[in-house]
């Protein structure tokens, strides 16, 4: 917990330091353009210097100069909802690279143990390997003694434990996905309305009212779709590996039960 609550602590400062960074820009983008209204016509922003110039916007100007269009509160929900579910997506991918085992070379591990140690022996082999499917083992072996049948239970049971810890995190990613499109939407309407504000204020409907209010209406709702977009290819790769991870836990758990019967015959 200690360090969740230090993440959402770096979150709330990075949120406020792009809050402040955009007043900043434009505070000084409306003093320039106090001390030049006597000639509005010579008002250029840097990247139209650029452009006019011939070179290249670099990538970075441009992000910025979408993200202070777009309007610092808005934007910086949505990045926060990226920064957050990346975070979330994350942790999950390393999780479940740990959980990838052999499993094959431990079901020949436990079958060589049990030949050699019997039970006892078979629960160290399960102990020192990490991953889902040892912890199955382990569990089944915990109640070998009750019987073949009381282990295939175990088994199951356990194994719906381990896919649910797996899954752990994915309805975060989920709400994110859903919240940057949605906040995106918000951002857009909130942007035409000042839009319409700005026309009934004029008393005129220009195109460039109307276009610019428009055009920074649009920039939020296209950085959510993109937000979401991103997190969603990072939400079915997790899918595809935890649907991996429990295809290979149910063939190996039928192979461990076979194991045990052979194990049981012998004795």
């Amino acid at each position: 917990m200690k360090k969740f609550f230090m993440f959402l602590a770096a979150v709330a400062v990075m949120a406020i330091s792009a809050n402040i960074a955009a007043a900043q820009d434009q505070s000084a983008d409306e003093t320039a353009a106090t001390e030049q209204v006597a000639a509005p016509a010579q008002e250029m922003s840097a990247a139209d210097l650029l452009k006019g110039s011939g070179e290249e916007v670099p990538l970075h100007q441009a992000i910025k100069t979408k993200f202070i269009e777009g309007g610092a509160g808005f934007m910086s929900l949505i990045i926060i909802c990226l920064i957050i579910g990346l975070a979330l997506a994350i942790e999950r991918i390393l999780y479940l690279s740990f959980s990838k085992t052999n499993t094959k070379k431990l079901l020949e591990n436990v079958e060589a143990a049990l030949a050699e140690g019997g039970v006892e022996k078979a629960k160290d082999v399960c102990r020192e390997t990490r991953g889902p499917v040892a912890s199955i083992f382990y569990q089944g072996l915990l109640h070998y003694d009750q019987g073949i049948d009381t282990v295939e239970k175990t088994i199951v049971s356990y194994g719906g434990v381990q896919s649910s810890l797996m899954e752990n995190g994915l309805s975060w990613i989920g709400l994110f996905i859903a919240l940057a499109p949605s906040l995106g939407f918000l951002g857009t309407v909130i942007g035409m309305v000042q839009a319409f504000d700005a026309i009934q204020a004029a008393g005129d409907i220009s195109p460039n009212i109307v276009a610019g209010g428009m055009k920074v209406a649009l920039i939020t709702t296209v950085a959510g779709l993109i937000v979401a977009m991103i997190l969603q290819v990072f939400y079915n790769y997790i899918l595809s590996r935890i649907d991996s991870l429990a295809i290979d836990m149910e063939d190996s758990s039928i192979s461990f039960i076979d194991v045990l019967t052979k194990y049981q015959n012998k004795k």
